[in-house]
């Protein structure tokens, strides 16, 4: 077994295994965890994938008849129901020597979480069945939530620096090639009668999925780190929130990751200008989906190996791509084309978009990463996660009543602050290498 996690560790990195003999048991335990980290991460952007709140989960409360209400909910609540306790949970889990049980428990609780959602699809119903899915996926955010904390903290303890960019682009590469295969699922089902017993074996699957993954986590084999008690949680998360004035790096790198929004959030308003254009079909959906995954499939190993030589690079690039990336999606919307452009230009700008979303999720989680070490990179996560879990809902809340006047307006102001964080990424550091 540990010649094939050598073996697999040898084909997704560098390969450099050489050293003295003293060295060799270290190196047998590096490639062990590389490589049950790198299938635990997999599955776990697998789950993210199948139970997508942007797609299967806003169709399938379309299925059930659910209000409008909970469609719009659906998304903000999955995003800042994990990223705003992160403060109040960094400094809880800092209590434990080793976290890698904590990603654990969190992947068990989204499947679990995940396993509800597919029952309540089956025996409920209208606005009662909305409902119900959105508490349950509060529950799977704050699971999300302690996932994301401890696998920052668990990577930095078992992986090496120049490894790290690799092991998270190569997660997301596998992922992607997962997600081709079960875009051919929407595809058939936009072609056959829906059946909502086919939309919760699907998502049956997604919590399979985070079962395995949190078996694979637990077995990772992880030192005890820095131990931190403190009684009042609360007195922790305002120290925590501190760093933000003291820390004048980890501020500008909070800065860069707010203006870096539009990678991640544009993604709803293209694909309304594309349901204009294209029409309503699940056929286009998985087309989206489809495009999505092959340019994650495609770009996350290359963005991890450019990471691990600078991540803060990455993060430049990568925004520089969304802002020309929505700069054409305005020219299209702005000018009338015929059919067929629009046939060809869309699922090209989700592939792009995909690309450049890769770059900058793969960008900014290595750069956070190698900031710091022990509870400080703990610190750093929890408290990056809860400032973007509040902005994520001011922002969330200014373009959905800028897209009421201008959907155009939207797309230009994601233009402009790619734009932005771009340039104030050169007063990042650097951290890499």
């Amino acid at each position: 077994m540990l010649r094939i996690y050598k073996k697999i560790h040898g084909l997704l990195t560098d390969g450099d295994s050489k050293g003295s003999e003293g060295d060799a048991t270290e190196s047998n335990i590096v490639a062990r965890n590389f490589v049950l980290l790198l299938f635990s991460r997999m599955g776990s952007k697998v789950g993210d994938r199948l139970a997508n709140p942007k797609t299967t989960l806003a169709w399938l409360l379309q299925a059930l008849d659910a209000s409008s209400l909970t469609l719009g909910l659906i998304v903000p609540l999955r995003e800042s129901g994990s990223l705003l306790p992160q403060v109040f949970l960094g400094g809880y889990l800092k209590r434990f020597s080793l976290r890698k049980w904590a990603w654990s428990l969190g992947a068990w609780l989204q499947g679990i979480a995940i396993v509800g959602i597919a029952l309540v699809s089956i025996k409920m119903h209208g606005t009662t069945a909305g409902w119900a899915i959105l508490g349950l996926l509060a529950l799977f955010s704050l699971a999300r939530g302690v996932s994301s904390i401890a696998s920052k903290d668990v990577l930095g303890k078992t992986i090496p620096k120049k490894q790290r960019g690799q092991l998270t682009g190569w997660a997301g590469s596998l992922s992607g090639l997962i997600a081709l295969v079960s875009a051919g699922f929407f595809l058939w089902l936009g072609r056959a009668e829906q059946s909502i017993g086919m939309y919760a074996a699907y998502l049956l699957g997604a919590a399979i999925i985070w079962s395995l993954a949190g078996a694979l986590q637990a077995a990772v084999i992880e030192q005890p780190g820095e131990v931190e008690v403190d009684n009042s949680i609360l007195r922790n998360a305002i120290k925590q929130l501190g760093l933000l004035r003291q820390d004048r790096d980890f501020r500008n790198f909070v800065g860069v990751r707010t203006l870096a929004f539009g990678s991640g959030l544009s993604a709803p308003f293209v694909i309304s200008m594309a349901h204009d254009r294209l029409g309503g079909a699940a056929f286009w959906l998985g087309v989206v989906i489809i495009m999505d995954g092959l340019a994650t499939m495609v770009a996350s190993p290359i963005w991890g190996r450019m990471a691990d030589r600078s991540s803060r690079l990455v993060l430049r690039l990568a925004m520089l791509a969304v802002a020309l990336i929505l700069s054409f999606v305005l020219c299209l919307n702005l000018v009338e084309f015929p059919l067929v452009v629009y046939q060809f230009a869309f699922p090209l700008v989700f592939f792009a978009l995909g690309i450049a979303h890769s770059g900058v999720r793969v960008g900014r989680k290595t750069y956070i990463v190698n900031m710091a070490k022990g509870n400080r990179r703990t610190d750093y996560v929890s408290v990056a996660n809860t400032v973007i879990g509040v902005l994520i809902l001011m922002v969330g809340l200014l373009t959905g009543l800028a897209s009421i006047i201008s959907l155009n307006l939207v797309i230009a102001s994601f233009v402009l602050t790619a734009a932005l964080g771009a340039g104030f990424s050169y007063r990042l550091p650097k951290v890499s290498g």
